[in-house]
């Protein structure tokens, strides 16, 4: 169980309208413009957006995992741990952060195009 960073890279491959800028130390990753990540290769780690709730609850269940990066408005980044995570758990993961910057227009036609995705995010929702 772990993912390489090239395997990571291939998951944000797969979503519309990523951006990648070298940011120093990091890697940005935003949608239109609007930040939904970080990849520190050195450090095999990534800052996910997700939800307060979805933030504290994958702390609480797996720390060892996970950590708290910030909470920003609405939003709690967690840091994960590419070296302790699968990679069907982290690619949902990195979509639903994604899911959470795009603009709503993009992210239904990226559904509709992978109907299993709108099936697990409606169930979440």
């Amino acid at each position: 169980m772990a993912v390489s960073v090239d395997e990571f890279l291939k998951m944000l491959a797969e979503l519309p309208d990523v951006e990648q800028t070298e940011a120093g130390n990091w890697v940005s990753l935003k949608v239109h413009d609007k930040g939904f990540g970080y990849l520190w290769e050195k450090t095999q780690t990534v800052g996910l957006k997700s939800t307060i709730e979805e933030q504290l609850a994958l702390v609480a269940e797996r720390p060892e995992v996970f950590e708290v990066q910030f909470t920003a408005g609405q939003f709690g980044w967690v840091v994960v741990h590419l070296t302790k995570i699968d990679a069907d758990e982290l690619a949902e993961l990195v979509t639903e952060a994604w899911c959470l910057s795009a603009p709503k227009e993009l992210v239904s036609s990226y559904e509709a195009k992978h109907p299993v995705l709108s099936q697990a995010r409606n169930r979440g929702a």
